[in-house]
């Protein structure tokens, strides 16, 4: 559901590249913009105008193209769609964003794959043995990065209740994931990610509104740091990268387009450290080896020789809008 048509001619190895270097450095680079947009920016006031900026901006695309279609059903999916990925998944990081550094969240987020294997096995779909093992030691990691070495919260190296919000959009991404594998969509696939972006920044606008957001925004106060950041999260994490994503599959086998996953979280620990002055708590290099590794493992388990399971290992996600 991409909008190519079969007979699209194959991409060339500079496309390639620079297709696999957007998605690589790009959304590696998303943790980094939401940490600078939130510094003078409500959290869910910012995820709202990113969503509906970029939701309306591809839905008036597929009305030029003529190719604005969808049905009530497909509506109704991209809300739940929306509101599992963008509202409580992006939300939640957004969030979280104020008390746990970008490089950190990453690292939690890449988790996704390994609740897929979770949840395929909640609905009778048996993971298979490495898959199993994958999630053993990447949870053994999470447990590493989070949990604090003498027991006590207070000296637990990341605030915890961000590191659980960062946990818990990575189950609801999972779940959004899942449902969005079988739900009747809009045919032209950006129709379906404007519906989806429209719907759950309508629902982080009406959350920043209740929790009183918009009363405390103060226009001269947002740095231009942080409107930039927006801009960038707009164009680049939102409209380029899923655009990018979306001709990948179609141009790439999805385990080599998977490999964002490993390489994601070591440029956010990057860019974090370089731009923001950020550092992995002291077990975090460890534990970022820990879980690159169990995700790996989980993704590539089909070409270890054991029997194929119906987790998607190639990505994680299935409209992924970071």
């Amino acid at each position: 559901m991409s909008g190519t048509t079969p007979d699209s001619p194959p991409a060339t190895r500079v496309q390639l590249v620079l297709a696999f270097f957007c998605i690589y450095i790009v959304w590696g680079s998303t943790y980094l913009a939401m940490k600078f947009a939130v510094q003078t920016i409500p959290p869910f006031l910012m995820g709202a105008v990113r969503f509906l900026t970029a939701g309306a901006l591809l839905i008036a695309w597929s009305a030029w193209r003529g190719r604005a279609q969808a049905t009530r059903r497909a509506w109704r999916n991209a809300a739940i769609i929306g509101g599992l990925l963008l509202f409580w998944g992006n939300g939640s990081i957004s969030w979280a964003s104020q008390r746990v550094p970008s490089g950190v969240m990453s690292l939690l987020v890449s988790t996704v794959p390994l609740w897929l294997v979770v949840l395929e096995g909640m609905r009778g779909r048996r993971p298979t043995v490495p898959q199993v093992a994958g999630v053993i030691v990447g949870l053994f990691g999470v447990s590493l990065l989070v949990l604090p070495p003498d027991g006590s919260w207070r000296s637990a190296p990341i605030d915890p209740l961000g590191a659980v919000l960062v946990l818990a959009s990575a189950f609801a991404w999972t779940s959004g994931s899942l449902f969005s594998r079988t739900a009747e969509q809009a045919p032209y696939a950006p129709m379906a990610s404007g519906l989806q972006m429209v719907c759950g920044g309508t629902l982080l606008g009406m959350l920043s509104l209740l929790s009183g957001e918009w009363s405390r925004v103060d226009a001269s106060q947002i740095s231009t740091q942080s409107a930039l950041s927006v801009l960038y999260l707009i164009v680049f994490g939102s409209l380029v990268g899923f655009s990018t994503y979306m001709w990948l599959l179609q141009k790439a086998s999805p385990t080599a387009v998977g490999t964002y996953a490993y390489v994601n979280p070591a440029v956010a620990v990057a860019l974090g450290a370089l731009f923001a002055g950020e550092r992995l708590p002291a077990r975090g290099a460890l534990a970022m080896t820990i879980i690159v590794g169990s995700v790996a493992l989980v993704s590539l388990a089909p070409r270890l020789g054991w029997r194929k399971s119906s987790v998607p290992s190639e990505d994680g996600r299935a409209k992924p809008h970071r």
